[in-house]
């Protein structure tokens, strides 16, 4: 089975360096947003049974390898070719929040979320754990996921050890980023961000637990173990002075890849992949470091809602299995340049032929790697507080 499975992803492989659209780019010119992809996904399967027929995964925006020129995704067309049965793809998360406000009702009440798989972030998932929303995996359907996940995820979440009711997706990683020509002096330290040059051309992320837990390891405090509000409010303080001072000019989500490629950010904290995607894109203009006080790795991983019938769900184990082969798992991180938590798929991209398996920041070394920690798991009480005050200093 592995050698035709192999001829055929090598295949893919030609076809994608010959028409594939960087993320970044596809941003910028997209004509269907995360609704258009959703409602073509959908169309004509009015005569077909969920469940049965199809099952539907809903996932952020660019987290899948895609054709532009034929607008497909290549490893999920060849899992349905093989499957005998489709997968309905959908964009939709474009955060955790707002997307789990919508079907936060149906999981309450353990009714269909319209959805059999969701890949929500960990700190997301732990919510759904503690309310007992979302439904625990067979192991024996997902062989692949037993023997390639890799070791340090097993037990990431420490509100589900041995991963019962999640399965990492992608592992989404955080550092300083600067324009390389307009700040040559680099920024490996927190305070390096205060500089006077850079005054207002200081970006951070609207994501709390990123930029706060990058704050609070630059000033000696382990996120991944036990502290509170004297250090939360510390850290809290730094970022309120360099907003109110203007230091710091950018508060952004996914959008604050735009301003660095304006010019009107020229050091930030960032996110891995989308560097990857800029230097892409525009050449070697940026480099990102992961801080030696610590960046911040998490993990999307995919859950199951209540509201999923069994039939769906062992589809669903079906699918996530695929997604464990290190073959089939390497040209999903060529395209999303996010750390993978597949072993094995460095491996198979030097197999592949693809430059990307020698890419740092989707396969961190050892020294890297040490610097990558994990935001702990806060309770509902402190989610409500810090969540809050975060969002008041931002003015989000």
């Amino acid at each position: 089975m592995r050698e035709p499975q192999d001829s055929m992803i090598r295949d893919l492989v030609n076809l994608i360096r010959g028409q594939s659209m960087s993320r970044r780019t596809l941003m910028r010119g997209a004509a269907l947003g995360a609704a258009g992809i959703g409602a073509l996904s959908l169309t004509g399967c009015s005569s077909s049974k969920r469940g049965e027929d199809f099952i539907v995964f809903g996932n952020w925006t660019f987290y899948l390898d895609y054709l532009q020129e034929s607008k497909e995704f290549p490893t999920l067309e060849a899992f349905n070719e093989q499957a005998g049965f489709t997968v309905k793809y959908l964009e939709e998360i474009d955060d955790n929040n707002t997307f789990y406000g919508t079907i936060k009702d149906q999981l309450a009440t353990g009714k269909d979320t319209g959805y059999d798989v969701i890949a929500f972030t960990d700190w997301m998932n732990a919510r759904l754990i503690r309310a007992g929303q979302i439904q625990e995996y067979d192991y024996n359907n997902m062989p692949n996921v037993t023997a390639n996940l890799i070791d340090s995820q097993w037990d990431a979440l420490d509100a589900d050890e041995g991963r019962k009711y999640t399965v990492p997706w992608q592992l989404p990683a955080s550092g300083f980023v600067w324009n390389t020509e307009e700040v040559p002096k680099g920024i490996y330290e927190l305070e390096d961000f205060m500089r006077p040059e850079l005054k207002g051309k200081v970006g951070v992320l609207s994501e709390m637990r990123d930029t706060m837990g990058m704050i609070m390891q630059a000033q000696g405090v382990n996120v991944t173990g036990e502290w509170g509000d004297t250090e939360f409010d510390k850290a809290l303080e730094w970022l309120d002075d360099g907003l109110k001072s203007g230091q710091i000019g950018q508060v952004k989500g996914n959008s604050y890849t735009q301003d660095l490629e304006r010019g009107d950010t020229l050091a930030a904290m960032a996110w891995t992949g989308d560097v990857v995607m800029m230097n892409t894109d525009n050449g070697p203009l940026w480099t990102l470091e992961v801080p030696e006080s610590g960046g911040m790795i998490t993990a999307d991983s995919m859950t199951v809602p209540n509201g999923t019938s069994q039939e769906a769900k062992a589809k669903v184990e079906e699918m996530i299995d695929y997604y464990y082969d290190p073959h089939v798992q390497a040209q999903v991180a060529d395209y999303v340049t996010f750390v993978p938590p597949v072993k094995g798929t460095q491996e198979a991209m030097r197999e592949l032929g693809l430059e990307s398996a020698e890419n740092p920041l989707i396969f961190p070394d050892d020294e890297m790697s040490k610097r990558l920690v994990n935001f702990r798991t806060l309770t509902p009480e402190e989610e409500q507080k810090y969540e809050t005050a975060f969002q008041n200093v931002m003015g989000l």
